[in-house]
């Protein structure tokens, strides 16, 4: 049997040289019709906080692995009695180097939440359609987990690799207040997790508007060396309310509306950081255009400039481009009043922040409650208080694979730092001292390819072009 729950002890065989080896592209159509199965079996099991069941994909990914010639002693299917439907997986191939630590592939199993009546498709059926694959997950994060399981299948049947390989898939990034696979690992298996560095989500392309399938172009790709922090806060109001029948001016609604439009309106102050002034010059440089000329004028002056300002008007109407130049709060949640016929006694939202890096929670509690500007509403933190980012270093042994593959995989397409607007399970690793990064590969569009929204899709030639670059990716640093 695979092991469960209470994990047991793995041996690690020995560690690998620190050398990446540079590797041709893998045509990607190699074993794609095995890729497609576990893609098609990860995005179609359902794994929502609701309703699904990360254990469930978690076994079957560890049945592939087990298929592929896997032993028990290297697949640890962990949950706990309190989350049994949580659960995730990890696996280990391990190297013949003795002095090499190992690497981490990182991915999260479960997904956001998706009514069928809003789709226009079943977002629990893998369909392919127009050069894309659309499903809940296709994108985020089950293209990821699909090609890790994929490539440590793949690794298995080649030849031994030098550095040991680790593939961690867990549960809990999409729902703050859930179980987190990843924090859980981080704190009790830190040493069945150990590893030199860490490739996650958050890094990728962008196109110039549209798919390549669609004659778009890649216009960049990005590594996450740096994310903002998420945190959750809860405004309220209270009122003694009463009979509906008659009404009174101090409505706890009333008043938690005015506090939300006052959120609405305001805009935190712009910010740059090394990454993202890099971001925006290397960019803005490749795109040919009005906009990446007004993103490398941001790069080159100075905040309060006038040439900084008219840059910036440009660079804002990109929803994608502002977020990376500010804190940001966002009203997602709201519920208030007890009765049809009865004044509201109380009504509430949850803003969700995502902090620009070098801010506190505490610091954008207290703007938020500058923002509101309102006594009689609360503004207070809604646990879990996560871990905030820590940026990893921009280590040219960790780099220099993945701009080497990068020019063979997408040649003139420049290869940028970046700081990711989302917040990913990378934070919880970087707290116990293992440097993550979001790899460059698959592409998305501007529009965010409906990831946490309606239909969300990936490009077809996206997640088969990655798939090949992140297999010889990772072997670049394990051979």
């Amino acid at each position: 049997m695979i092991t469960r729950s209470a994990i047991s002890t793995i041996a690690l065989a020995a560690m690998a040289t620190a050398t990446a080896a540079q590797a041709a592209p893998t045509a990607p159509d190699a074993g794609e019709a095995q890729f497609r199965s576990i893609y098609k079996e990860l995005v179609e099991t359902n794994t929502t906080v609701s309703s699904g069941s990360c254990t469930l994909a978690a076994e079957r990914m560890a049945a592939h692995l087990k298929a592929a010639g896997y032993a028990d002693s290297q697949l640890t299917l962990f949950s706990t009695p309190e989350h049994p439907k949580d659960g995730g997986l990890v696996a280990v191939l391990p190297g013949t180097s003795k002095t090499a630590k190992p690497i981490l592939l990182l991915a999260h199993l479960d997904v956001v939440e998706a009514k069928r009546a809003d789709w226009e498709r079943d977002p629990f059926t893998l369909i392919e359609e127009g050069g894309y694959f659309y499903g809940r997950g296709t994108a985020d994060d089950k293209s990821m987990a699909a090609i890790w399981v994929d490539t440590m299948a793949r690794l298995k049947a080649g030849k031994p690799l030098k550095r040991t390989v680790k593939m961690a898939l867990t549960c809990g990034e999409e729902t703050t207040w859930a179980f987190n696979g990843a924090q859980w690992l981080a704190q009790n298996k830190r040493d069945l997790i150990d590893a030199e560095f860490a490739l996650n989500e958050g890094g990728g392309g962008d196109t110039d508007g549209k798919g390549l399938s669609e004659g778009g172009k890649l216009v960049n790709q990005s590594i996450q060396v740096g994310e903002k922090a998420v945190q959750n806060y809860r405004l309220e109001t209270r009122n003694p309310g009463g009979h509906s029948s008659i009404p009174v001016p101090e409505n706890a609604i009333y008043e938690l509306a005015d506090a939300l439009a006052r959120l609405r309106d305001h805009e935190f102050p712009t910010e740059m950081s090394d990454t993202t002034r890099a971001f925006f010059a290397k960019a803005g440089a490749a795109r040919g255009d009005a906009m990446g000329k007004a993103m490398q004028a941001l790069a080159s002056n100075p905040i309060g400039s006038p040439a900084f300002a008219e840059a910036e008007k440009l660079v804002n109407t990109d929803r994608t481009y502002h977020s990376k130049l500010r804190t940001t709060c966002v009203a997602t949640l709201l519920d208030g009043g007890h009765a049809n016929n009865a004044l509201p006694q109380r009504a509430g939202a949850n803003v969700n922040c995502r902090i620009f890096p070098g801010h506190s929670v505490e610091e954008i509690q207290t703007a938020l409650q500058k923002v509101v500007a309102d006594p009689g509403v609360t503004v207070s933190l809604v646990p879990p208080q996560r871990p905030l980012a820590k940026a990893p270093a921009l280590d040219p042994k960790i780099i220099g694979p993945m701009e080497k593959l990068s020019a063979q995989y997408f040649p003139a397409v420049p290869v940028v730092p970046d700081m990711s607007t989302g917040a990913t399970d990378g934070i919880f690793l970087e707290a116990v001292g293992i440097p993550t990064y979001g790899v460059p590969g698959p592409w998305g569009n501007p529009d965010g390819n409906g990831v946490h929204g309606l239909n969300e899709r990936i490009e077809v030639k996206s997640l088969l072009t990655g798939r090949a670059y992140l297999y010889d990716l990772v072997n670049a640093y394990a051979r």
